[in-house]
């Protein structure tokens, strides 16, 4: 099993992220996560919508769990990772956090192990990860 070194996307709060309380609603954590995700692919070069077109297959998410452990506000900017990967042959294991961004430190507010499987996009049944897909990721140990 391989693992993957560290990637990071930054994220702001907009109005349309918060709640009635003022801080950002807490399905839309799930919602950068998934932005993080998508650019630490892109970065590789692996579009998703490519992916479906050209390999017949698309990544879910099988699994989450995560933690909220401080709340984020309107307009304040975010740090979100993607590590320590752990490459299967049809899946994917990571930690993802969510680091608010400040001048003198930045500061741990979501953090969560997601779970990816890689399926047939007509089927949804599970299958290897493409071989040009996987050794490229795994290159990036």
């Amino acid at each position: 099993m391989a693992e993957i070194t560290s990637f990071t996307w930054p994220v702001r709060v907009y109005y349309e992220d918060t709640d009635a309380g003022g801080v950002v609603f807490y399905a839309n954590y799930l919602r950068f996560l998934e932005r993080a995700r998508t650019e630490w692919l892109r970065q590789y070069g692996f579009e998703q919508d490519q992916l479906k077109k050209d390999l017949n297959i698309v990544f879910a998410v099988r699994a989450v769990d995560i933690q909220y452990l401080k709340p984020a506000r309107f307009n304040e900017q975010l740090s979100v990772s993607v590590e320590n990967i752990q490459l299967k042959q049809a899946s994917m294991a990571m930690q993802q956090s969510i680091f608010k961004l400040a001048q003198d430190k930045n500061e741990l507010i979501v953090k969560s192990t997601v779970n990816v499987v890689c399926l047939h996009s007509d089927s949804f049944s599970p299958c290897p990860i493409p071989k040009p897909i996987f050794e490229v990721l795994k290159a990036c140990t």
